[in-house]
């Protein structure tokens, strides 16, 4: 019993020291990252999204996309391309841990994204957003779905312009490209403020 109970605190210690150490990789790994995305993962430039808080296999994920020219950006593509695996994991097991910036909207900016976001359009064939991403957009991390809240509304708003004109392709089953077709851009607009007030 008392071996028993020796080896469990170890395996207690063993472990706590390997988070800590993997947070303190990500940390000095990311360190390049905060110029953009911010130290914190909260970015101050509206076009490059923020990180924190977000899921470690989404981010690794994207990442993964740019090194391999799946996905393309002239600041991304070349930043990602010296990443090994374990540095991904590494940076995004530390973004993951980050608390998240939320912004505040007027309410009159986001009541039509709202019922867009919550339910769907039926007759456009638009199912609601949260069925993916979650009723308060923090995701579905076991399906690989990313957290949106918090996200700054010009970089969203992007994003499905580019998962509309197909120059973004890294969504599961052409899910979001299917839906962003039939967007309109004031819709596009509309939903990115919606979610970046998102708590």
């Amino acid at each position: 019993m008392y071996q028993r109970k020796f080896f469990l605190r170890l395996l207690v210690i063993f472990l706590f020291a390997t988070t800590q150490n993997v947070y303190a990789d990500g940390a000095e790994k990311a360190a390049v990252c905060g110029a953009c995305h911010g130290a914190d993962g909260n970015s101050l430039n509206p076009v490059w999204p923020s990180l924190a808080g977000q899921g470690v296999d989404y981010t690794v994920k994207q990442l993964k996309a740019f090194k391999s020219g799946k996905r393309q950006n002239g600041l991304m593509s070349p930043m990602a391309m010296s990443l090994s695996n374990e540095d991904m994991l590494d940076i995004a097991l530390y973004y993951e841990k980050q608390p998240l910036i939320i912004k505040s909207v007027a309410a009159d900016e986001i009541e039509d994204a709202e019922k867009l976001y919550r339910g769907g359009d039926k007759a456009r064939g638009i199912p609601a957003c949260m069925s993916c991403h979650g009723p308060n957009g923090a995701g579905n991390p076991a399906a690989k779905y990313p957290a949106i809240r918090g996200q700054h509304a010009e970089y969203t708003a992007d994003q499905l312009q580019q998962y509309a004109n197909k120059s973004r392709t890294t969504d599961q089953q052409q899910m979001m490209r299917m839906v962003a077709e039939k967007l309109t851009e004031k819709e596009m607009r509309q939903l990115a403020t919606y979610v970046s007030a998102l708590r």
